[in-house]
This record gives structure tokens, C-alpha cells and sequence, in this order.
């Protein structure tokens, strides 16, 4: 396994946008993998200068899969509620239109 001095095996950076969003896989001394996610916002104080504000958890290997088990379940449950929404913005169309009655035109 391929890494640098800072145990860093793998780093994707996601940029959205006032926020960059870094998942880092690194290593221990025993090989043992971990993830640590960081969001960093930036920051501008009222006299200009900027500041980076970060906040970082750490998943160890035993927690991998419940941790994508959440992340899949309440991925699937925003489509599903967007999908919703989405229906209902329809039904509320249609439903406004059917409400008309030839005595208000």
C-alpha cells in the first residue's frame, strides 16, 4: 500500500460551492485503513481577511459499512420525498385547474 509520511493513502476534494469537502483515506502504523472527512467553509471577516473553518470526522474500518448503510438509506429517502414533492406539485396543478367553475369566468 502506497502512501506518504502522513499515513495518506487516497484524497478526493469536492468543491460545493462555499464549501470544500475532502475525504482522505489514510493509513495507521499496523495498515489499518480509516476515512477522515473535512468540510472546510471559508469565511471573510468585516475587515477582509478570510478564515477556513473546518470540521473533520474520523470512520474507522469497523463502522465502513453502517456508516454507507445510513448514507444509502437517507440518500434513498430525500429521492424518495423529492419524488413526492414533485407528484404532489403536479396533483396541486391539476387540482387548481379542476376547481374552476364556469360561474367565476
Amino acid at each position: 500500500m502506497e502512501q506518504d509520511k502522513n499515513g495518506e493513502v487516497y484524497s478526493k476534494v469536492v468543491r460545493a460551492g462555499k464549501r470544500t469537502y475532502f475525504f482522505d483515506v489514510k493509513s495507521t502504523k499496523g495498515n489499518d485503513l480509516y476515512i477522515t472527512l473535512t468540510e472546510s467553509k471559508k469565511t471573510t471577516f468585516n475587515d477582509g481577511r478570510e478564515n477556513f473553518e473546518k470540521h473533520k470526522i474520523f470512520l474507522y474500518k469497523e463502522d465502513f459499512e453502517k456508516f454507507r448503510e445510513g448514507l444509502d438509506d437517507v440518500l434513498s429517502k430525500i429521492e424518495s420525498l423529492r419524488e413526492t414533492d414533485h407528484a404532489d406539485e403536479k396533483t396541486d396543478e391539476n387540482s387548481s385547474f379542476s376547481s374552476i367553475s364556469f360561474e367565476d369566468l
